[in-house]
């Protein structure tokens, strides 16, 4: 028994110390550059390969080859990834959604290189760089260790890395050459991966999708290790090495023995999905956002075109129409992706998993081998599949609610890899498995008109998906979580249907896969498969149902015309060029046409222009463009706030005196119900107020005891100097972070534990420092969106909010997106005015307003208050804040310090506050 025990501890030490090559290099890149290289397995593969061709193919010693593998090739892979596809991402300002997607493009083109030049076949003739003795591994995994951390530690170089991975632009500005920096990271993070794949090659199956897949399933000891700790990613390696080989000897008997057995020989699987959905914190400084944009309108005919080129294949006969059929089934699992993703603003890589359960699921059932329940015909079976694998769309969609970011994108790739070990690769669920077509549809011209039925079916439930209430719900998600939920969005509510959603797509298009093909394939819905559906569909413009078709019909045609690898090869080049087109090759083709015929734009000679102006007859200036002076005109036919919002112009009467028209409701202008500038009636505003509330952040209080009071109709301001906790303050009342002691309470009701949405519909409404804006939807659909979230039922509301802040022009009809920032301040305000607030909490208003708009704008203001509105407003600009205010507080390093009049406590507060 000890000689089985130490057998197999010294087989796990070998997994375990390539698994901890992995987490080092993973762990070194994310230092240096803030990437998680989802091309590490892919580079690991292709060194592997390449130490191969050297000594097998090619005859080389083997210490040519490694030297010219793991010193030449794979630090030149890591540099060359840096110099030309993340540093410009960088330069260019891109997001780390798009970095992502760069990651999983080099990927997908290293998988698709590998398939054409070496072929999909696996080999078993890989040289043994290292002898099968676990000790010389684990001294390789362990001096790496020792001399990176070593590195980091005490050398210039490490002082240098961990400066830009505290602050990269601060780095910069302190004379540190941060672009040196990531080079080294890339390099020796790919040098760790080649070295793992000429490890492991000799021991496991080489292929271009098993090992890079084996290699990603270890991602795991990164994860655990928090991306930091090198220590603690190479005792996790170890540990579960040494626990999975130790496992091996449990021979488990009963109805779990196969699932039991499973788990023992996948704990790094298991681990993978541990950490992943246990530890939702990782990642999230690298919140990954969509790359919001105005849509990028489809080309004029190109539906007709589509259209015609789906129905080209009824027309086909034998393999060519045996290869179109399973186009229209990846089409409806790739619309998945346009729900979740391009409409969602979701990342999820783990689509493929619910494509093979719904073809699985499918096959059971028709088999009669699900349990519980009858034999059923195919297309009965494919409905019923579709109803069980959609609420499976809550295994990413329930870790989706807390989670963004890479810590999402791990979750859902952890959950595609389990599902793919667990379910498909294990002979209890699918032996002996066959998968029919339906009675009549046998036929592959008959069962693609089947297809082409159910894919416009999927397209017509994706287009309402993408319309109405829900649309734009959805729209403002993706676009800006944070203020979506500030406008009344159920943010966790949306998160499930978009994942429920599209796991049911996604089960549909497999199910009409695995009928297209006669059998179930696990190979066809493979983790790496998943990744290269993500990024076909990103690539060709993620919110394109389009899109979606023309990848379907790219990487189906392109394979089967060709040399397997091709599509892949060509996906991941888009993808790697994406950061520069995030609207898809449309996109792309239109900016360029564009640049070129402003270089051929032909000039009219004096001639040209006397003849065009007498043939032309004269147009009418341009409308210049709306800005709130409207509201801030002088003399005598200046419009009354009210009348800018309602067409109504109050009853004439002396001017009330400033206090009472700022106190406004029973104590303020008689005549103020019927010259209301509130876009409609609202009930009487309670009051919102603090008690003793504190904050955190990790162990760092940001808001210590702070007790406050905002009253309806006051303007009540809160300044101080930048990190005060002002706008911590306004998360907190807002509903955005729970206080860690304290109560929040609007009137009588404690509001403290309610989530962000939940406090709109009540009547809070706020907008933000930096802009919350939804740029992919109008003006005016920025507008609604707040009045439905907001459960106003006045179908006028929108109207008087957008006339109110001048927004009912043209500019109603433009995308927000590169609008001024003045006009998306009004559009911010107006979204929060559309949904009937009682309080309003406004966080540097005038942030990027001209004079005129910053005056435009205290008129609006003043005039809510004096309407019974609670206002609070965190400001920089004191004289705005004087003019404004009817109480101040002065907050310092988490307290409120003063308060009171504007006139006695600004003195003090101009002492230290910091100008934005």
């Amino acid at each position: 028994m000890s000689s089985l025990t130490y057998d197999l501890t010294l087989a796990g030490l070998s997994v375990g110390s390539a698994a901890a090559l992995t987490g080092i290099g993973l762990v070194v890149t994310y230092r240096a550059t803030g990437v998680l290289n989802f091309a590490h397995g892919a580079i690991a593969m292709v060194c592997a390969y390449a130490l191969r061709q050297c000594v097998v193919e090619w005859g080389w010693p083997l210490w040519a080859g490694a030297t010219v593998t793991l010193l030449i090739l794979a630090p030149g892979i890591g540099m060359l990834l840096e110099r030309f596809v993340f540093r410009p991402l960088s330069v260019l300002g891109s997001d780390p959604a798009q970095t992502l997607v760069a990651s999983i493009g080099v990927f997908v083109l290293l998988v698709g290189g590998a398939a054409l030049l070496w072929g999909q076949g696996a080999r078993d003739d890989a040289p043994e760089l290292v002898s099968a003795d676990p000790w010389g591994q684990l001294a390789v995994a362990l001096l790496l260790a020792a001399g990176v951390g070593a590195v980091i530690r005490w050398t210039r170089f490490g002082r240098e890395l961990r400066a830009v991975v505290d602050d990269r632009q601060l780095a910069v500005l302190g004379g540190i050459d941060a672009d040196r920096v990531a080079a080294a990271g890339w390099a020796f993070g790919s040098f760790t991966a080649g070295l793992t794949g000429v490890l492991l090659a000799p021991y496991v199956r080489l292929d271009p999708y098993g090992l890079p897949l084996l290699v990603m399933e270890v991602v795991a000891v990164a994860v655990v290790a928090r991306m930091r700790s090198l220590p603690v990613a190479v005792v996790t390696a170890l540990a579960i090495g040494v626990a999975q080989s130790q496992l091996t000897r449990l021979h488990p008997s009963g109805w779990g023995a196969p699932l039991l057995q499973a788990v023992s020989t996948n704990l790094f699987v298991v681990a993978l999905l541990i950490a992943a959905l246990a530890l939702p914190s990782v990642g999230t400084r690298d919140a990954l956002p969509r790359s919001a944009t105005a849509r990028v309108p489809t080309p004029p005919g190109a539906w007709i075109v589509a259209i015609v080129l789906f129905l080209l294949p009824l027309g086909f006969a034998g393999s060519d129409l045996h290869t179109s059929v399973q186009v229209p089934a990846l089409g409806v699992v790739l619309l998945s992706l346009v729900v979740v993703t391009g409409r969602g603003g979701q990342i999820s890589l783990g689509q493929a998993a619910y494509a093979g359960l719904g073809a699985l699921f499918t096959a059971l059932l028709a088999a009669g081998r699900f349990p519980g329940l009858p034999h059923l015909p195919e297309l009965a079976a494919l409905a019923l599949a579709v109803v069980l694998v959609a609420p499976l769309g809550l295994l990413t969609g329930w870790p989706a609610i807390n989670r963004r970011g890479l810590a999402l994108a791990l979750a859902t790739f952890a959950v595609g890899v389990g599902v793919s070990r667990f379910v498909f690769a294990q002979p209890y669920a699918i032996s002996g498995l066959s998968l029919g077509r339906p009675a009549g549809f046998e036929g592959d011209r008959a069962y693609y008109v089947l297809e082409l039925v159910l894919l416009a079916a999927a397209l017509l439930a994706t287009w309402l998906l993408r319309r109405g209430r829900t649309g734009r719900a959805l729209a403002a998600m993706r676009d800006h979580e944070s203020g979506a939920s500030a406008a009344g969005v159920q943010v966790p509510s949306l998160k499930l249907l978009a994942f429920v959603s599209g796991a049911a797509l996604a089960a549909l298009g497999g199910g009409m896969l695995g009928m297209g093909l006669r059998a179930f394939d696990p190979a066809a819905y493979d983790p790496v498969r998943g990744l290269l559906w993500f990024a076909a569909v990103v690539v060709l413009g993620a919110d394109s149902t389009l899109g979606a078709l023309a990848a379907a019909a790219l990487l189906v045609g392109l394979d089967a015309g060709a040399r397997g690898g091709v599509a892949a090869a060509l996906i991941g080049v888009l993808a790697v060029l994406a950061g520069r087109f995030p609207g898809g090759p449309y996109e792309a083709v239109r900016t360029a046409a564009g640049r070129l015929r402003l270089r051929r734009r032909a000039s009219l000679t004096p001639v040209g222009l006397g003849v065009r102006s007498r043939l032309r007859p004269l147009g009418r200036e341009p409308a210049p463009r709306p800005t709130l002076t409207g509201l801030t005109a002088s003399g005598p036919h200046a419009p009354h706030p009210a009348e800018a919002a309602d067409g109504v112009r109050p009853p004439q009467g002396p001017p009330a005196p400033d206090d009472e028209t700022r106190t406004g409701g029973a104590g303020g202008n008689p005549n103020a119900a019927e010259g209301r500038v509130h876009p409609h009636a609202p009930a009487p505003a309670p009051t919102l107020t603090t008690h003793h509330l504190q904050a955190r952040y990790d162990n760092f209080t940001v808001l210590e005891d702070i007790t406050l009071t905002v009253p309806p109709g006051h303007i009540t301001a809160i300044v101080g100097p930048n990190g005060a906790g002002k706008t911590t303050l306004f998360h907190c009342l807002a509903g955005t972070h729970r206080p860690a002691q304290g109560q929040v309470r609007l009137g009588p009701r404690d509001i403290t534990h309610l989530p962000a949405h939940a406090r709109t519909r009540l009547g809070i409404a706020r907008t933000f420092q930096q802009l919350a804006v939804f740029p992919s939807l109008t003006v005016a659909e920025n507008v609604r969106v707040g009045a439905e979230q907001g459960r106003v039922q006045d179908p006028s509301a929108v109207e008087r909010a957008l006339r109110l802040l001048t927004l009912d022009g043209p500019v109603r009809s433009l995308p927000a997106a590169g609008l001024p920032t003045g006009t998306l301040r009004r559009v911010e305000l107006a979204r929060a005015l559309a949904g009937g607030p009682r309080v309003l909490l406004l966080d540097e208003p005038a942030a990027g307003l001209d004079t005129a708009e910053v005056g435009a704008l205290t008129r609006v203001l003043k005039a809510l208050a004096a309407d019974g509105m609670a206002l609070l407003v965190v400001e920089h600009d004191l004289d705005l804040v004087a003019d404004l205010a009817d109480t101040v507080h002065v907050m310092t390093a988490g307290r409120i310090v003063a308060s009171g009049p504007p006139d006695r406590v600004l003195d003090a507060a101009g002492t230290q506050e910091t100008p934005a």
